[in-house]
């Protein structure tokens, strides 16, 4: 039995898709491989995702930005975007999601927090569709 693949993408990589394969690698405890990556990677995660992300137990601190290649998209199975547009690669074959979700960037703590929650939700619920 192999290992599904995902692959979380957002603008930045500095906030929902950082929260997504954090919340996924969890959730899976090893069942899933997870990549993150952005369209135009910020220079860092966003401070206000880390800390809600810390809230939960989980560390962002070795977390970096990086940025979205065709060769990580053609290596995983299922391809959640977040707001990246007509910059995220499509391949045929591939599982593809669209998570309509507002951007963090520049929002407070309070602000994030149902950002993060949302997400959790539908990793969750992705992730029962994967194992």
């Amino acid at each position: 039995m192999t290992v599904p693949e995902v692959l979380f993408v957002c603008v930045h990589n500095a906030g929902r898709s950082q929260m997504a394969a954090a919340l996924l690698q969890h959730h899976a405890a090893g069942r899933v491989r997870v990549t993150s990556a952005g369209s135009a990677p910020a220079d860092e995660i966003n401070p206000a995702v880390r800390e809600v992300m810390a809230e939960m137990g989980i560390d962002l601190a070795e977390e970096v930005p990086k940025k979205l290649t065709v060769d990580a998209a053609r290596a995983v199975d299922v391809v959640v975007t977040m707001g990246c547009g007509d910059s995220c690669p499509v391949f045929p074959g591939k599982r593809y999601l669209d998570w309509e979700l507002p951007d963090p960037a520049g929002q407070g703590i309070d602000a994030v927090r149902p950002i993060r929650d949302e997400i959790d939700r539908r990793v969750r619920a992705l992730l029962a569709t994967l194992t």
